[in-house]
């Protein structure tokens, strides 16, 4: 299978518009089908902003609802894949949600952030249950997770046992974790020998602020693509090959002796 083409969307878009925001992942599909790109990944909360307050249950819809029928649309139009961070409303429940549309518009997968951090998020969300959410895009198995998430070891670990090969991870990180984007994502596509998109906002929002820093990490450890700091749209090939490759000459996953780790459950 040829290289997945992967366009990473390092932006906060319009806190607080659900309208402008699709307009901004309008445009940047446009510009990431112009590049090649099969797949284009947004951050967290992108649909209407983190730092929304109590905007977050206003603006919370449905996996299925209007602004899911408007992704599918932009991925129609634009001929390509996109993963996207919103709230979702389920009931009286909010989560800390998202989504990848393939490029016929279906909705392929749906992830609900599992471990949510802060004061804030713990005040405005309900946690996830589902550790491990896949669909199959261009030829590999596609994980989803939500930025905190992708700190915890036992979390890729388990996206690594179940045959993950690229995992989305739309984030908002913030000063002064950049060292997750830095060194955290990198270790964990190498110990685990996958691709790790992780797609942080940028600048400041409410009390806090992002640090972009978005990459494109490989089953090597090193980087396919890096932003900087400022809005940017970056792109990193997934190569199935090349994973397939990398999972043969390192052990990690062989090796492993499962019935010594039993008393960490």
């Amino acid at each position: 299978m040829p290289p997945l083409r992967t366009a990473l969307l390092q932006s906060s878009g319009r806190p607080g518009s659900v309208e402008a925001n699709l307009k901004v992942l309008d445009e940047a599909a446009g510009r990431a089908a112009a590049a090649g790109a099969g797949l284009l990944v947004c951050p967290e909360m992108f649909l209407t902003g983190y730092a929304i307050g109590a905007e977050v249950h206003r603006l919370a819809e449905p996996a299925d609802g209007e602004s899911a029928d408007a992704v599918a649309d932009i991925a129609v139009r634009h001929g390509l894949a996109v993963h996207y961070g919103y709230p979702e409303r389920d009931g009286e429940r909010v989560y800390n949600s998202a989504q990848l549309i393939g490029p016929d518009g279906a909705r392929l997968a749906n992830y609900r952030k599992t471990h949510l951090f802060g004061c804030f998020e713990q005040e405005w969300f309900t946690p996830g249950d589902d550790t491990v959410v896949q669909a199959e895009l261009g030829g590999l198995t596609v994980g989803l997770m939500i930025c905190y998430d992708v700190e915890f070891p036992e979390n890729v670990r388990a996206h690594a046992l179940a045959g993950t090969d690229l995992l989305l991870v739309p984030t908002a990180q913030m000063h002064p974790f950049q060292f997750v984007a830095e060194s955290v994502v990198p270790v964990r596509a190498f110990e685990n020998q996958m691709y790790v998109a992780y797609v942080n906002r940028t600048g400041p929002e409410g009390e806090f602020e992002f640090v972009g820093l978005s990459c494109l990490a490989g089953p090597d450890g090193a980087s396919r693509a890096r932003a900087g700091r400022g809005e940017e749209l970056v792109f990193g090939d997934a190569d199935p090959e090349f994973l397939r490759a990398s999972r043969e000459n390192n052990p990690y996953l062989r090796d492993r002796r499962p019935g010594l780790y039993a008393s960490l459950a």
